[in-house]
């Protein structure tokens, strides 16, 4: 069988990064010549946008380089010399405006000395015409094509959805990458870093043999004869994978043969992501077989491949075997990061990479969406009718729709065997694909509520309620579990395996304060497994609402609740049962909210050779680590890395003088703590220019903040910095993790952001450029996410910002989302829900008696699928807050844009507008505000003391607060749709005008 397989070679295999293209419409025909296979990078990127988004087929995603940093690049990497003569680039066409981008056309044979195939020229890509470019010149033979960027008049970066390298149509077969998504195996792997990782298409995805056991093989079998060009391993080109070397050995087998032979001698190759982190072997050889043997790496204890990809042309056979060969290919879905309540609609075309024309009549697509836990949720069908030529691809099915639930889900595709298809290649005919449905962030733990699990032992679920200081109204849904009798418990089944566990509680405060320790039982499976300890120290404010403090005597109690998390002892299964429960030696009462799961594992030295290792676990440790790198002469160390343990900290790490890279094992083993023995000790890090272009990443800080200290407490605080990278840090008990004043183009991205007393994030100060984007904060005690157009410390306007991607979930003062002034700036899928006593999303021109200016008017300020769910409060006395709040005050509001927000039961009022009055005269008016696509259900009576501010959709707030008036100016709505609300509209002013279109 295995003989049969080889010799049944596709006409056309899709490239490395690049797609084959499709016909948009009509009848199945022969398709045009696929794009030559290559390996894309560039200059630089932007956060996710990524130099392979350029490859990778999908309109939607895209490459951008580093802004207001003209000259950039992105080349093609063909894996060996061949005849090119044409590019095709395109851009996104959705919500894409037209632009012109200045570029020429580069050719080389060896990466480094480059010719001008096209001189420098404006390219316009125009929505109108398919936002595509087709550049065409006099063919030249290459294994390197450079577009060189000088100028963008839609955005200040080079920018491409999707860069396809043509050759002339010779008839001769160029070389392509023939490992893709074939038969791949390894001698060992570790952890979930398997063999097939490495020939998936996807460099974040990565094989890794067993540590320590040397020599590691990675081998792919082609399935028949090639001649072979050259063999190429990638590594994930994200900064955070240092520079390595590895020392390989490349092997190959002919078809006929039974033992593998030498190819390319063993030898150490450098892996570097200033290069993009492949390296590229030539070789010549006769092989159906292709196997890498590692002998050692400086970065990790075992060879390491996110991609393996073999160039060469398929040999003609002596005894070919005439078949089709389907596969789903594309297979896509609308909206493409749907989210919840949303309908998606399925489409899947069908190409046949086989040697001969598939049968007549019908071919059947079954699309079944499965859950997490392989339930299936949802099954469409349909199919395409009619001969399907060898190397053709028709026009995507649409099989229907389904509509979203937040969740975590398989796309399983099916082709129907088609007559001509001989059964060896029918193994190919059922494919997977992941697909994450909701608004905010995607993070790799699941979320059980506790309302929603199995109960016992005289457990009972409160709630629901939206009360301050009540165990209900303060938890995520406003419901909870308490237990408060010995055998009590709440019971969880888990979706996935997990060797974590994160739960939100409450236990009481001390009598006089300051909290109490206890434990928690855990139960797997019926069995203790271990307790985890809980505390109520960070917990338990009380009196003034703005300013509350640790004395149980001055007031009525907030911010009940705080986390707590463990290391499970081993690895418990999917499907297992895991409770809490309160046992004799649990000796407090216990409200649960939630838990978190996780499997995690922790992650690798980069580099050895080019890490530097603290001593040890102390402050100094971690500083003196910090200084070797810094004062290194021979620019061979590139960062410090932290490996798994508990730091101990007293202050702020200084990063200067140099570009360093702070990388941990991950957030559940590089753990920096604060003092135990201190409160509201200023610990994190503070960054000068001369370290521009720092990276941190893999690490949690664990403060020891009890009250709100304006000025300190930020674990990164940063002022005039530019380029930084902040990725998957753990946060808690702080005032903030991020506060930027006059800070460019950092990244923040990946992380989790809990029970803090001020802001998450926060930028301002003329800080430009950044992408904040997948991130979750929970319990924050300020905005979550927030930008301040402040002026008075510099670095003029606050724009071109990107905060996409964001969950913000029990916010317990301000905001989810809050934004004071600055133009051009974006929020997009975003979901917000259970803020406590402000607004799911402030959007005001206040100033605070802070130098600052207001919005401008183009580009707008934009704000784009958002959920707002369960959003509001009352707060300043008795001015109530609705989902969305809409303040015109201090500086100018104009240039507001609002669209596709789901506004879901909001505690008092769905939209409010309000402008802000000094010595009884409005300030500026609400102008330029546009509302499309808008969705507010379930605003109710309160039934409690401001009943009468409450249940209004959309409310022009006539009289918020005394000395106040009513709002002034005006607001357009496109597309609103209102249900189940005790008033759509209140509006009983005579200044400000509502006007709602179709």
């Amino acid at each position: 069988m295995k003989r049969l397989i080889s010799r049944l070679i596709p006409a056309i295999l899709a490239g490395t990064l690049l797609p084959t293209l499709l016909p948009l419409a009509g009848p199945a025909a022969p398709a045009e010549a696929a794009p030559l296979a290559a390996t894309l990078t560039a200059s630089s990127a932007t956060g996710p946008y990524v130099a392979s988004n350029a490859g990778d087929g999908n309109r939607a995603t895209y490459w951008e380089s580093a802004n207001n940093a003209f000259p950039q690049w992105i080349q093609a990497d063909l894996g060996a010399a061949v005849a090119v003569d044409r590019v095709v680039l395109t851009l996104p066409t959705a919500n894409w405006p037209a632009r012109t981008q200045t570029l020429a056309v580069r050719g080389s044979t060896n990466g480094t000395g480059f010719t001008d195939l096209v001189a420098s020229a404006g390219y316009a890509f125009d929505p109108a015409t398919g936002s595509t470019v087709t550049i065409t010149f006099a063919a030249a033979t290459v294994r390197y094509v450079r577009l060189h960027i000088t100028a963008n008049t839609g955005w200040p970066a080079g920018q491409l959805s999707e860069l396809e390298v043509h050759g002339p149509s010779t008839g001769e077969p160029a070389p392509r990458n023939l490992a893709l998504g074939k038969p791949i195996t390894a001698s060992s792997h570790v952890h979930t870093f398997v063999a097939t990782n490495a020939n998936d298409d996807n460099a974040s995805t990565y094989w890794e043999g067993a540590a320590n056991s040397y020599p590691n093989t990675l081998t792919v079998s082609l399935g028949a004869n090639a001649t072979i060009s050259s063999v190429v391993v990638r590594l994930n080109p994200d900064p955070i994978w240092g520079r390595r070397t590895q020392t390989i050995e490349v092997l190959g087998r002919e078809q006929s043969a039974t033992a593998f032979t030498t190819i390319a001698a063993a030898a150490p190759y450098v892996f570097d992501p200033a290069s993009g982190n492949t390296v590229t072997i030539p070789v010549s050889a006769t092989a159906a077989d292709v196997r890498l043997r590692y002998t050692a790496n400086t970065g990790a204890p075992a060879g390491q491949a996110a991609e393996l990809q073999v160039f060469g042309v398929p040999e003609p056979d002596p005894d070919p075997v005439v078949s089709s060969d389907l596969v789903a290919s594309p297979v896509s879905w609308s909206p493409s990061n749907p989210a919840a309540g949303d309908v998606v609609t399925f489409s899947v075309g069908i190409r046949n990479q086989g040697t001969v024309a598939s049968a007549s009549g019908a071919h059947g697509i079954t699309l079944t969406v499965l859950d997490a836990g392989g339930a299936t949720v949802r099954t469409l069908t349909g199919g395409h009718t009619g001969v399907i030529g060898a190397g053709a691809t028709t026009a995507p099915v649409n099989l229907g729709t389904w509509t979203a639930a937040n969740g975590r889900y398989t796309v399983r595709v099916v082709l129907a065997d088609d007559a001509n298809e001989l059964p060896a290649m029918r193994g190919n005919n059922t494919s997977s694909h992941n697909l994450f449905v909701g608004r905010g962030a995607s993070m790799p733990y699941d979320m059980y509520e506790a309302e929603d699990a199995v109960i016992g032992g005289g457990a009972t679920i409160v709630g629901p309620n939206r009360t301050v200081g009540d165990l209900a109204g303060e938890a995520s849904g406003r419901r909870a579990v308490t237990l408060n009798s010995t055998g009590s418990f709440v019971e969880f089944t888990t979706r996935a395996s997990t060797n974590t566990l994160v739960t939100r509680f409450s236990i009481p405060d001390a009598p006089g304060g300051g909290g109490i320790g206890s434990t928690l039982n855990i139960y797997v499976n019926g069995a203790f497994h271990k307790a985890i300890n809980l505390t109520s120290r960070f917990a338990w404010l009380y009196g003034a609402e703005a300013s509350p403090g640790n004395s149980p005597g001055a007031g009525p109690p907030r911010h009940i609740y705080d986390e707590a998390n463990v290391l499970l002892n081993a690895t418990v299964p999917a499907g297992s049962r895991i409770r809490l429960q309160k046992d004799p030696a649990n000796g407090t009462t216990y409200a649960i909210d939630f838990v978190n799961l996780e499997q995690v594992a922790p992650i690798p030295n980069p580099d050895p050779a080019r890490y530097a290792v603290p001593a040890g676990f102390t402050h100094q440790d971690v500083q003196n680590a910090l200084d070797r790198v810094r004062m290194d002469s021979t620019g061979n160390l590139v960062g410090v890395y932290l490996p798994p343990g508990d730091y101990q900290t007293s202050g702020k790490f200084q990063v200067y003088l140099k570009p360093v890279r702070v990388i941990g094992a991950g957030p559940w083993y590089t753990r920096f703590l604060a003092p135990s023995t201190q409160d509201n000790t200023d610990v994190g890090f503070r960054a000068e220019s001369t370290a521009n272009g720092s990276v941190f990443a893999n690490f949690a800080y664990f403060g020891n903040y009890t009250s709100r200290i304006d000025g300190p407490g930020k674990v990164f605080d940063f002022s005039n910095v530019a380029d930084m990278v902040i990725d998957n840090i753990w946060a808690e008990h702080m005032v903030c993790l991020y506060w930027g004043t006059n800070t460019d183009r950092v990244t923040i991205r990946n992380s989790r952001i809990r029970n803090l007393f001020a802001d998450a994030i926060n930028m301002t100060n003329g800080s430009t450029g950044n992408l904040v984007t997948n991130n979750e904060s929970r319990a924050s005690g300020d905005d979550s996410f927030a930008l301040f157009n402040a002026q008075d410390a510099g670095g003029g306007e606050v724009t071109g910002n990107v905060y996409e991607n964001l969950t913000s979930l029990l916010t317990w003062r301000a905001a989810g989302v809050a934004v004071y002034g600055g133009f051009n700036n974006v929020f997009r899928n975003i979901h917000i829900a259970d803020t406590l006593v402000y607004s799911g999303i402030t959007i005001s021109s206040l100033d605070f008696g802070i130098p600052m200016n207001g919005f401008g008017a183009d580009p707008p300020t934009r704000f784009e699928n958002i959920s707002i769910v369960r959003a509001g409060g009352h707060f300043w006395g008795a001015q109530t807050f609705p989902a969305i709040w809409i303040f015109s005050a201090s500086k100018v509001f104009q240039g507001i844009r609002v669209s596709n927000v789901d506004i879901v039961d909001p505690t008092y009022h769905g939209i409010m507008f309000q402008t802000n009055y000094v010595g009884g005269s409005p300030q500026f008016p609400i102008r330029d505000t546009v509302f499309t696509n808008i969705t507010i259900t379930g605003a109710r009576g309160s039934g409690d003391q401001f009943d009468a501010k409450s249940g209004f959709a959309i409310w022009a707030n006539e009289m918020p607060e005394p000395s106040q008036g009513p709002a002034v100016g005006s607001a357009v709505f496109n597309g609103l749709t209102m249900r189940d609300n005790r008033q759509n509209i209140r509006n009983t002013t005579s200044t400000f005008t509502i006007t709602v279109n179709p």
